[in-house]
């Protein structure tokens, strides 16, 4: 027995069903097919339908649980309603929202337009409060109960340069995760957070830290233990917060970083280190505009400026 395996007795999560946004990859993915694994009822929510089909088939195949596949934008609150009534259908009720879709950009502020900005914030932040509204009403009217768990980050209190719409986005999901774990206790709906710290994903990292800046701003550096966490760490952390295990805590946020944020707050202020040129590379590359030339020739500029 050791970090990367399971951490609950089979079964225990047995009877529940479970929705998570942004279940078709990366954390959510991990956090879901573990839930399934211990028996729950699983739905699954992405724009990428294609993907949360690919991902259903292969979680169904470890587990041998159903999973739900719902093609939901979390910013469109009437889609997020469909979502809801799409899984009571299936499966009766629901028990469990996690609430983990999220988008980022690594970028000076000044240079992000106004859109940009409000497409982090929508996504984070509005898709959370969407979730949770839809969700909480439904399990008022029902009079059920019902846990929520958002995925939030160290940043979120800490606060960090160049990923700023997300720590505005992800502290709002953490003060409603706090407020609401006052208000509507008296309802038997408890609210928690995990804040990760660095849990590399393939798609993810690589589109914040492209080339050979995972070298240069290699995560595990910044961590006192030496290492990133692996996803079965955070999975098993989920499990118990949305298990009947964790019943008593209520209005927390649980950190799971290996001590990054108190070794230096602000988890990319290292960006400070970038040349403008890799930053033309990089946005350029997020726009997917300009020649793939002039786009090389800007990257390798700013290597040369990093000496990498």
């Amino acid at each position: 027995m050791d970090h990367t395996s399971g951490m609950l007795s089979p079964e225990s999560l047995k009877g529940k069903t479970i929705i998570v946004t942004g279940g078709g990859t990366g954390l959510g993915k991990s956090m879901g097919s573990y839930f399934s694994e211990l028996g729950a009822n699983l739905v699954i929510t992405s724009r990428k339908i294609d993907v949360l089909e690919e991902t259903a088939e292969e979680i169904r195949g470890k587990s041998g649980n159903e999973v739900l596949c719902a093609a939901c934008d979390v910013r469109e609150y009437d889609q997020v309603e469909r979502v809801i009534k799409e899984a009571k259908e299936k499966f009766g009720h629901v028990d469990v929202l996690l609430n983990n879709a999220a988008g980022n950009f690594i970028s000076p502020t000044e240079r992000l337009s106004h859109r940009a900005f409000d497409t982090v914030v929508d996504i984070v932040l509005r898709g959370s409060y969407n979730f949770t509204l839809a969700m909480g009403k439904d399990w008022i009217d029902s009079k059920q109960t019902g846990t929520i768990l958002n995925i939030v980050t160290t940043y979120a209190w800490a606060g960090s340069g160049y990923v700023v719409p997300s720590a505005c986005a992800k502290s709002g999901v953490l003060a409603m995760t706090r407020s609401l774990a006052v208000e509507w206790a008296k309802y038997g709906i408890r609210s928690n957070a995990i804040a990760p710290g660095p849990f590399p994903t393939e798609g993810a990292w690589d589109r914040l830290l492209p080339g050979d800046l995972k070298k240069k701003y290699d995560p595990a550096k910044k961590v006192p233990l030496g290492r990133v966490g692996d996803h079965q760490e955070l999975a098993n952390l989920a499990a118990y917060l949305v298990s009947d295990y964790s019943s008593y805590i209520n209005g927390e946020v649980i950190t799971i970083d290996g001590g990054e944020w108190l070794k230096g707050a602000g988890e990319f202020n290292m960006l400070e280190a970038i040349p403008d040129e890799l930053w033309d590379a990089m946005e350029m590359g997020r726009k997917k505009g300009g020649s793939k030339l002039k786009m090389m020739w800007l990257y390798f500029k700013g290597m040369r400026k990093l000496k990498l």
